[in-house]
Formats: structure tokens, C-alpha cells, sequence
């Protein structure tokens, strides 16, 4: 098996699996560099507070990873097989990633009055004009 390059460097990875051959190629993926860090550093952050052990993955790949499936809807043993784990470190490092994400997301209350506040301001603004 070739090691992929996550930096978009590798485009084909060769996985010989029961006498087949299996061809998985590398897709661009529309992300902002900003969007990588910021849950790269929420792992970061989580591996460090549960005094996690090394990992397969570095915390810039596990937020890739997790980008990838969620964004370019790859399945995980595509996605597992593309980053070089097994499809259940996928599976764990994915959900691992989300529960982040959930615990950062407005309640379902925060976000309603946000979006009645924005409601509010731009009839004002049409009001006014």
C-alpha cells in the first residue's frame, strides 16, 4: 500500500486486499484552511485535556479525516482506507470529532433568539430605508 499524503500530494493508493486490486483516488476538497485549524485545534485541546496516548493520527489529520467524510461524503472505509486506519479508528475519530463539534453548537434556544434578533435588525433596516 502506498502512504497517502493528506496534503493533496498522493493522488492514487494502491490497496491489494484477497488478490484485488482496489484504486482509491484523491478529490479536491473545497475547505477553507481556517475551518482545518479550528477543529484540529479542538482535538488538539481534548487529546491534551483526557491526557490522551499517541494516536495513528496526528490532530491536523484526524480533523481532515473527519472533513472529509462529513464534506465529500465518503464512506468510512473509503475514508479509513484513504488515511491509512481501520475503518473502526475511522468510526472513533469521526464521532470523536462531531461530540466536539456538538458541544460547541448554540442550544436549539440560543440559536432561535439569535436568529429573532437578526430578523428583528434587518426589518428595522428596512424600515428606516
Amino acid at each position: 500500500m502506498k502512504k497517502p499524503l493528506v496534503e493533496g500530494l498522493s493522488t492514487k493508493i494502491n490497496i491489494c486486499a484477497r488478490g484485488f486490486e482496489l484504486l482509491f483516488c484523491r478529490a479536491a476538497l473545497p475547505l477553507s484552511h481556517r475551518t482545518l485549524s479550528y477543529l484540529a485545534g479542538l482535538i488538539r485541546r481534548h487529546r491534551k485535556s483526557i491526557g490522551s496516548t499517541w494516536r495513528r493520527l496526528n490532530p491536523g489529520r484526524q480533523a481532515l479525516l473527519v472533513l472529509v467524510h462529513l464534506r465529500k461524503g465518503e464512506t468510512l472505509a473509503e475514508a479509513a482506507a484513504g488515511f491509512g486506519v481501520g475503518t473502526a479508528t475511522a468510526w472513533r475519530h469521526i464521532r470523536e470529532a462531531i461530540t466536539l463539534l456538538a458541544r460547541r453548537s448554540p442550544s436549539l434556544e440560543q440559536a432561535l433568539r439569535a436568529a429573532g434578533r437578526a430578523i428583528t435588525c434587518i426589518h428595522i433596516t428596512c424600515i428606516h430605508n
